[in-house]
């Protein structure tokens, strides 16, 4: 642990006018770092995570951040801030920052004895910006970190095109014994032409529409031009642009002036027609490592191509931004009902013959849970609405904690009626794969989901078999996993939600993880995510982390490809309990010890 700034052993009085808490430090490692403050009542934190490596950077804090949780629609854009040259996760604990006797840094799982530099820390009452001080540009042509050296970083075109061409020669089928939809030949029951789930001796499978047995194995992302970083305001950041003219279709998030340099790589790797060129490689892939359900035409519409491969749809619920909050719409609105049921005609009918299609997600990650009377004083305090009429008749003759949370309840199992409801009416012949519930959900949000087909969890853990153990046992209806992953802190890139020390570890965990939960009765599939890196300066909301299986110049990552070659090869058998899963645990770091200092002018 170490301590910094004037005083440190006495009070410091953070008043509410100085909103921002300044830092310069340099890193030597890309690995997130949790900054304290330390108030008599209690330690309040923030999580740093830096763009790059072994630059100054100036860091600007807002103190609300110590102080409450955000607003937003899902949980990642709650959590996350991003800035111009790191961004943080808001993760808590929060509280009152008035007498603040000392600031603190740790780390979590340090790779390689990381070192952590500090030259000031100030209070500012006006923003004065978070910005890379030094060495520009920081990333190069190919959208890599130019301060990090690593094997197999590229140093020029000729180098990336010779190993384009050694991957797309290498591809091939793999033995996995697929039937053309992906599930396992070698097994028969009732077909009936679309996915359905059932329960065969105690254990939940997916049922393809020729009536095999079938594990949806899901890597969203892949071949697709990857997220955008903004430029805007920090060009002189980077070496090169990718062009104007990619033919990139307007992302679903937009950041000032986006840059896609995975996209320009696969221009360089595949010329103009590189969109339709990446889907088929996409499908490639898929064969060559065994994974089972592929891209949705969502994202492919406009290029009229059919990969046919199995796949997940999501269902996109409108949302008027005035009466939304937290995630939550204007439930008791008739204009809502008619705009769900408008979207599910225009999204679901298409598509309700379709074979391919397993089911809708209908939603992700809502961030009110334990949030209930923030959510209440939110619908309060908007814009008249249908759903805040009901919500002070509810009230009037008494407004409790308890009865905060009764009337959120009840107002999401409305949404879920309303949504539910016009997916089947719309396409009574696909799953309701649920919605992505994040962390680790109260009981009573696991026993909403109860209404779907099937339940999608987004645990982010090693082994997740407690969080499907718990979830099981609440709802009894098959699991899939919505999100996980693993990442390792290096070429300036963060480590993820759950790090390894090392990319054989990447393989490692991912087998252990899969294994583990394919050995549980109620798993039915998993969704790694996401097919490619982030931006090393980070997407719209500055995540920044090396969670793909393949990195930002579209090669892939041999020990992660081949680790989940092994695990797809034996899921069908762990899961129908003729083979034990691995028990091998990844490790989170080596050996090493961080280091703190501070400048002596400090």
């Amino acid at each position: 642990m170490g301590t910094a700034g004037p005083g440190s052993t006495s009070t410091v009085q953070l008043v509410f006018l100085r909103v921002h808490l300044v830092l310069e430090f340099r890193h030597s490692s890309p690995q997130r770092f949790f900054l304290f403050a330390y108030d008599r009542s209690g330690p309040r934190r923030v999580v740093i995570q830096p763009f790059g490596q072994d630059v100054w950077i100036r860091a600007a804090v807002p103190l609300k951040y110590f102080q409450r949780r955000d607003y937003g629609p899902s949980m990642a854009l709650v959590n996350n801030k991003p800035t111009n040259s790191f961004w943080m996760s808001v993760w808590g604990p929060f509280g009152s920052i008035d007498s603040v006797e000392a600031l603190g840094v740790t780390m979590q799982y340090p790779i390689g004895s990381p070192t952590l530099e500090i030259r000031s820390i100030r209070l500012a009452k006006e923003d004065p910006g978070s910005e890379i001080l030094e060495k520009l540009p920081v990333v190069d042509e190919f959208g890599q970190w130019i301060h990090a050296d690593w094997p197999r970083k590229a140093r020029s075109l000729e180098q990336l095109k010779e190993e384009w061409a050694e991957e797309q020669e290498s591809l091939g089928p793999g033995d996995f014994e697929y039937c053309s939809f992906g599930g396992y030949l070698r097994t028969e029951v009732e077909a009936t032409g679309f996915f359905r789930v059932e329960k065969i001796d105690d254990k939940w499978w997916f049922v393809d529409p020729d009536g095999h047995l079938f594990l949806s194995i899901y890597l969203p992302g892949l071949g697709s031009p990857g997220y955008s970083t903004q430029t805007e305001h920090r060009k002189d950041y980077y070496a090169a642009l990718p062009p104007d003219d990619l033919g990139i279709p307007k992302p679903r998030f937009s950041v000032p002036g986006p840059a896609a340099f995975h996209a320009w790589n696969l221009y360089r790797r595949f010329g103009p027609e590189w969109r339709t060129k990446a889907i088929d490689l996409t499908t490639r892939r898929m064969d060559a490592w065994g994974l089972t359900t592929g891209p949705s035409p969502y994202f492919t519409s406009d290029l009229k191509v059919e990969t046919k491969k199995p796949y997940l749809n999501f269902f996109r619920v409108p949302r008027d931004r005035d009466t939304t909050f937290l995630g939550l719409p204007d439930v008791y609105s008739e204009d809502f009902v008619r705009s769900v049921d408008e979207a599910a005609a225009i999204q679901m009918a298409p598509r309700k013959d379709d074979p391919y299609l397993l089911g809708y997600l209908v939603g992700n990650e809502p961030p009110w849970p334990e949030r209930e009377s923030e959510l209440v004083d939110l619908i309060l305090a908007g814009p008249s609405s249908a759903t805040q009429e009901r919500l002070e008749e509810f009230l009037a003759e008494g407004d409790t904690p308890e009865k905060r949370r009764e009337f959120i309840h009840r107002a999401f199992e409305k949404y879920l009626e309303i949504v539910n409801g016009a997916c089947r009416k719309h396409d009574p012949n696909h799953l309701n794969v649920g919605m992505r519930f994040g962390g680790q959900p109260p009981d009573f949000l696991l026993k909403m989901g109860r209404v779907f087909d099937v339940c999608s969890l987004n645990p982010y853990e090693y082994s997740p078999v407690e969080h499907l153990d718990r979830a099981y046992q609440l709802i009894e209806r098959p699991i899939i996993f919505g999100e996980f992953q693993f990442g390792v802190p290096g070429d300036g890139l963060g480590g993820s939600l759950v790090q390894t020390a090392s990319q054989e570890e990447r393989g490692v965990a991912y087998q252990y993880y899969l294994e583990n939960s394919a050995a549980h009765p109620a798993f039915v599939g998993a969704a790694w995510f996401i097919g490619v890196d982030e931006p090393v300066t980070g997407r719209m909301d500055g995540e920044n982390y090396n969670i793909g299986f393949v990195d930002v110049t579209d090669r892939p990552y041999p020990e992660l490809v081949e680790a989940a070659k092994k695990t797809h090869k034996r899921l069908f058998a762990v899961h129908s309990g003729q083979v034990a899963p691995v028990t091998r645990k990844p490790k989170a770091s080596e050996l090493g010890t961080p280091s703190y200092s501070l400048s002596d002018s400090f």
